[in-house]
């Protein structure tokens, strides 16, 4: 019952953000300098910012923007951790330390730095999309390390069953034994893969958002507005700035929730295979 509720209110909160340009009563960028730190009224539900522009569309873009963008960066994690896998199991020529060594130096790496690094070569002018681009892309790129790990040894048990062996000596062909009959041995822990990286993700663009590394503006985001909160006095003013971390504590409870359904068994957990 818990999880049917989760799952009802991530799908609710995926449509709206589909739906946000028809919901959102003015665009996200449009600015009247006469209502500035309005209150809320009727055409603003949940009042303006200090530019004037509408708080309540901007939080419906800023989760399209989140929650629309975070399961495409985490399901390119999961691509290139089985992309880079497969060589390094089925024995490709120096592919299997070639991948390990990399591996280990992705983790080893500190992203953040690297990341604060390339922010600060961009020029101040960059477009809002090239900085959606480099915030989900850099995360997507970024987190292949630990699923590659988890793939490879799950490929490896799959390797040497005894079904894959007769396979092989049969003559069937290597890509064949693993598109058709190892993808559904991986499938569920591809799944559980992306149902890690995606809250993951969202914490990691709000903290990027946070530090002003993230969705540059005008664009919003859950990083960039709850910027907010770093000002005492304007969350008094108007305690409708907190309803995008109130979404985003909502959305990752709900995850939560998912994440601890009993469809997810110990042998698809990444962390039986560590």
């Amino acid at each position: 019952m818990i999880q049917r509720l989760a799952l009802a209110v991530l799908l609710a909160v995926a449509a709206i953000a589909l739906l946000a340009p028809a919901i959102a009563p003015a665009p996200y960028d449009y600015q009247d300098r006469e209502k500035t730190n309005a209150p809320p009224d009727r055409h603003s539900p949940m009042g303006t910012d200090e530019l004037g522009r509408d708080r309540f569309s901007r939080l419906l873009y800023g989760t399209r923007v989140s929650v629309l963008l975070v399961p495409a960066a985490a399901l390119l994690s999961v691509v290139l951790a089985l992309l880079l896998s497969l060589p390094a199991v089925w024995r490709v020529p120096l592919a299997a330390p070639a991948v390990s060594g990399f591996t280990t130096i992705s983790l080893s790496l500190p992203w953040l730095f690297l990341y604060i690094i390339l922010r600060a070569e961009l020029p101040l002018n960059t477009s809002p999309s090239t900085s959606v681009i480099l915030t989900f892309g850099l995360m997507g790129v970024s987190g292949w390390a630990v699923p590659a790990r988890v793939f490879t040894a799950a490929m490896q048990q799959l390797r040497d069953s005894g079904w894959v062996l007769q396979a092989q000596t049969s003559g069937m062909r290597t890509w064949r034994i693993v598109l058709v009959h190892g993808w559904p041995h991986l499938r569920s822990l591809a799944l559980a893969q992306l149902r890690i990286l995606v809250p993951v993700y969202i914490l990691s663009e709000a903290n990027l958002g946070l530090l002003g590394l993230g969705v540059a503006p005008p664009l919003p985001s859950w990083g960039n507005l709850i910027q907010d909160l770093q000002h005492p006095d304007v969350v008094r003013a108007n305690p409708w700035v907190l309803a995008p971390l109130a979404l985003l504590i909502l959305v990752m409870i709900c995850i939560e929730c998912l994440q601890t359904s009993p469809d997810i068994s110990p042998e698809s957990s990444p962390v039986s295979l560590r």
